[in-house]
């Protein structure tokens, strides 16, 4: 499959098909890699979260200073402040704090399967339009989408810098627009088309086929 060509439609943006294109079957047409691309999911999660999580510990937090009550003769035990760990309001032992760091990595060689794999396994949800150009309106891009049939949670992924999609796009509740090289494997699982044109799709396939 990886020396195959294979074929996709190309559409108008009015939904019509002017024509095909043929891909290259390394990337789109690369077995399901479950391993990497699990790998890549965890990857993308972890490197997502903020870390801004935070506890005071007992020279944080206020009171102190004074002893609660004396050595002995009362019956209690000993205490020599409030900001103990074991005094309700007191410090916390062993929390985070702030400065946690959960980022973690994956080989590029890795990494670059789990794309080619998640590129194959959405090429039956793949839109492939022949240029796209909207005028910088909610309306456009909705008409857009709904010719395209371009239903569910919609990524629309750019090569290029398009302005005018970008603003008609930004009030478009399904519907994301992202620069090609900033894809992830995540992005490819969670949405249900992807919509792109033949010059973006020429990049997704040049940028994949290089890093053999």
């Amino acid at each position: 499959m990886a020396d195959k060509k294979i074929t996709l439609k190309v559409l108008s943006q009015a939904g019509e098909e002017v024509s095909t294109v043929q891909v290259s079957g390394y990337v789109f047409g690369q077995k399901e890699a479950t391993q990497a691309v699990h790998d890549a999911v965890v990857v993308y999660q972890a490197n997502m979260r903020q870390d801004t999580a935070k506890t005071k510990k007992r020279d944080e937090v206020s009171g102190g200073g004074k002893k609660p009550w004396r050595q002995k003769g009362t019956g209690r035990a000993r205490a020599g402040s409030n900001r103990s760990p074991i005094w309700v309001g007191g410090g916390t032992v062993f929390g985070p704090t702030g400065e946690q760091n959960h980022k973690i990595k994956q080989n590029r060689k890795e990494h670059n399967l789990a794309l080619r794999s998640a590129w194959s396994s959405k090429v039956k949800d793949l839109i492939v339009v022949d240029s796209i150009k909207v005028e910088p309106k909610t309306k456009a891009a909705v008409k857009m989408l709904k010719d395209l049939k371009a239903e569910g949670k919609v990524l629309i992924v750019l090569s290029e810098e398009n302005e005018n999609l970008l603003r008609a796009a930004g009030n478009v509740a399904n519907a994301v627009c992202t620069a090609v090289d900033n894809v992830s494997v995540y992005d490819l699982l969670y949405f249900d088309k992807v919509v792109l044109d033949k010059a973006t799709l020429k990049v997704v396939e040049s940028n994949l086929e290089e890093a053999k």
